[in-house]
Formats: structure tokens, sequence, C-alpha cells
């Protein structure tokens, strides 16, 4: 009887030393099991951004292209003549683009990196930084405006006024100084209003690519396929209408084809440089590295208050206080619809950019 109760205790604890043991299996299977499935889904992630990535940097190219040829193509078709009324209202919408750009894409997003909580608390969290590197840039945005005029004006436009001056003493004598007087004059009206637009256009162009490199770069670094979707569509829109805004500012300075093509070239290309930077650094590359968030935060706050100053001074107050606007108050209504327009589409690109 001592027996048959030790072999039913035997038994029992055989029972359950079984049932642990298969219980401890099971949970390693399952525990094993489960860190493969995560590493073949990030891996499988993984794959699927770079995909997008190497699809965004095409249609992203496309986009860019698309945009900034548009206007410099279509200039032979009579409504799209720089002095058109279709010319005015496309140029208001593409500014409306750029002031939302700076406003709403990249001052935030410089916002978030100079506040982060992975940079040391003093002095960022003591000092608004991306406010006062903003208007710094602005300011110096002004600055380097005012001095490349007066620059070219004396080394440039003298030339012009003394070249055609002799020509003018010379050729017909005195007896029609004033009306040839009149004449330089002009000439010098329209040569200053050029060299404004050639300014125009090279510092807007250079507030562009550091913006579009900065977003390139942190769409390559990014392995998130499902973020990855929607920027590709919401960065397209972007960098199109971007691109007529530029492309109409090229349209009046004039350039040559050789500085029209370097124009187009080096805006189509940034960003989808920037990406292919961003997937080769994005296994180094980290968004939440205090030097990564200093440096993408200063160049945000730069490029948002160059963007700010150079849309609202240099392209809607430059457009909205010239006779143009001013003599036809229909015209004008309609630019600030097209403006509106360029404000809120951009805007709402920000809910995926």
């Amino acid at each position: 009887m001592a027996s048959l109760k030790n072999l039913g205790a035997l038994t029992l604890l055989l029972l359950l030393l079984s049932l642990t043991v298969q219980t401890w299996g099971k949970e390693d299977a399952d525990g094993a099991g489960s860190e493969c499935r995560v590493a073949t889904e990030v891996s499988e992630e993984k794959a699927s951004a770079l995909k997008l990535k190497v699809i965004a940097i095409f249609t992203i190219l496309i986009a860019s292209i698309l945009g900034i040829s548009s206007p410099i193509l279509l200039r032979g078709m009579p409504l799209f003549k720089p002095d058109g009324k279709v010319f005015v209202l496309v140029k208001a919408f593409a500014s409306g683009v750029i002031l939302a750009t700076g406003y709403v894409h990249v001052l935030p997003d410089s916002f978030e990196c100079l506040t982060s909580p992975c940079l040391p608390d003093y002095p960022w969290s003591k000092f608004p930084f991306t406010t006062f590197i903003a208007m710094v840039a602005a300011v110096l945005t002004l600055m380097m405006d005012s001095f490349a005029m007066s620059y070219y004006r004396k080394h440039g436009m003298n030339e012009v006024e003394c070249e055609h001056g002799n020509q003018i003493e010379h050729g017909h004598g005195h007896g029609h100084g004033h009306s040839h007087g009149v004449g330089v004059k002009k000439l010098d009206e329209e040569a200053s209003k050029l060299l404004r637009y050639q300014i125009i256009a090279q510092v807007l162009e250079l507030g562009i690519v550091v913006h579009s490199v900065v977003i390139g770069l942190s769409m390559g670094a990014s392995q998130n396929a499902r973020t990855i979707r929607p920027l590709i569509a919401a960065i397209c829109f972007h960098q199109l209408f971007e691109g007529v805004g530029l492309g109409g500012c090229l349209l009046q300075a004039e350039y040559k084809a050789k500085m029209k093509a370097i124009m187009v070239f080096f805006f189509s290309v940034t960003t989808p440089f920037g990406i292919a930077l961003g997937i080769g650094l994005s296994h180094v590359y980290s968004d939440n590295s205090p030097a990564s968030l200093i440096v993408v935060g200063v160049l945000n706050a730069t490029s948002g208050g160059l963007l700010n100053y150079m849309a609202l001074v240099d392209l809607l107050a430059a457009d909205f206080m010239g006779t143009k606007l001013q003599s036809n108050m229909r015209l004008q209504m309609w630019a600030f619809i097209a403006v509106l327009l360029g404000v809120s589409g951009m805007s709402l690109m920000a809910k995926w950019a």
C-alpha cells in the first residue's frame, strides 16, 4: 500500500514536472518566434521604406523639373507671358506656397528640433532660438539684397549709362541732350528692375535649396514606410509649386540659357540628393542626436526666415504694390484669392509633411 502511495506521488511529481517543462519550452519557443517575427517585420519595413525612397528620388526630381521649367517653356504662349494676367495669378499662388512653406513647414520643424528633450536644458530651453535665428536671417537677407543692388548699380549700370552717354555725345551732339537723357533714364529704370529680379531669383533659390536638402535628408534617413508614403505626395506638391514660383522669377530675370540651366539643375536635384544622402547615412545618422538636432534646427530656422522675407517683401509686396495690380482692382482681388489658395494648399500638406 505504501508502495502504491509512493508510486502515485512519483507519478504526480513526474506529471507536474513534464507540464512545467512543456510550459517553459512553449514560452521559450513563443519568445524566440516572437523575436524572429519582430526582426523579420523590421527587415521588411526597411526594405519597403528603401523602395519608397528610390521612387521618391525620381518622382520628386520629375516634379521639381516640371515646376521650375513650366514658366520658362510656356513663355511663348500669350497667356503665360510675364506681363500677362495668368502669369500674375500663377506667381501669386506660388508665392503663397513659398510663404506657407516658411511659416507652416520649416519654422515648426526648427522649433521641434531646438526644443527637443534630447538637447541639454541649458541654453536650448531658456531662449527662443528658432525665432531669433529666423529674425537674424531675414535681416541678413535684407542686407544682402540691399548691398547687392548697390554694388551692381555702381559697377554694372554706371557702365551702361556711360556707354550710352558717350554715344549720345559723340553721335548726335548737344542739341538732343534732353531726349537722350530721358532715354538713358528709362534704360536705367529697366536695368534696375531687371537687376532686382536677378537678385530675387538667386536669393530665393538659396533659401529653397537649403530647405530642400534638409527635408530630403530627413526622408532618406527615415525607416518608416507609413511616414514616407504620404510624404512623397506632399513634397512633390511642394516642389512643383515652389518651382513654379522660382521659374517665374527666372523668367522675369531674363537670364541667359546657361544660367537658367544651372539654376534649374540645382533646384531640381537638391531634394533627391538629400534623400540619397539620407539613405547613405541612415545607419549612422540619428534624428535624436544633439548634433543633428542643432544643425537641422538652425538650418531650418535660417531657411524659414529667408523664405518668409522673400515671399512677403520681394514677391508679394513687390507685385501687389506694383502698378499692374494697383491699377486693376479686379485682378488684385483674384491675385489675393490665388495667394490664399496657395497658402491653404501648402498648409494642408503640413498634415503629412
